[in-house]
């Protein structure tokens, strides 16, 4: 009885960390075309990916900018592709109020956000961790 519960309890901390991902936290954005920036908190929805605007701020000043997208989902749906890629989601620009099929690319302490209607692809920037 000892045994299996030790080894219920390892697979549900395996199964746990199997859950955890390297692009998981705090990513600063860049300015967008209203020169206002962003922090994203990125994390699991479900068994996808999904980043959602938890702070902005006006690049000019860095002053905290009450923006109503506050709590809006920026990406979802994205798939670890694997070696740093990520895909098959949506990405969403608020300053263009457009939907892309999005496409991120995470080295290091850098994620590098894209985003593609059909063959046109508009570049989101690099983000840098926060955390």
């Amino acid at each position: 009885m000892k045994k299996l519960m030790l080894m219920t309890a390892a697979a549900l901390l395996l199964g746990t960390a199997a859950f955890a991902d390297e692009i998981f936290g705090t990513w600063k954005t860049i300015p967008d075309d209203n020169n206002i920036y962003g922090l994203i908190k990125v994390e699991a929805c479900g068994d996808k990916i999904c980043g959602t605007l938890i702070k902005s701020f006006n690049a000019s000043d860095n002053s905290p900018y009450q923006s109503e997208n506050i709590g809006k989902k920026l990406v979802w749906d994205m798939v670890n592709k694997g070696g740093g890629n990520y895909g098959g989601g949506i990405v969403w620009s608020p300053d263009r109020d457009k939907e892309y099929s999005g496409k991120l690319k995470l080295r290091g302490d850098k994620l590098t956000v894209q985003g593609c209607i059909f063959i046109i692809c508009r570049d989101g920037g690099t983000w840098t961790r926060v955390n």
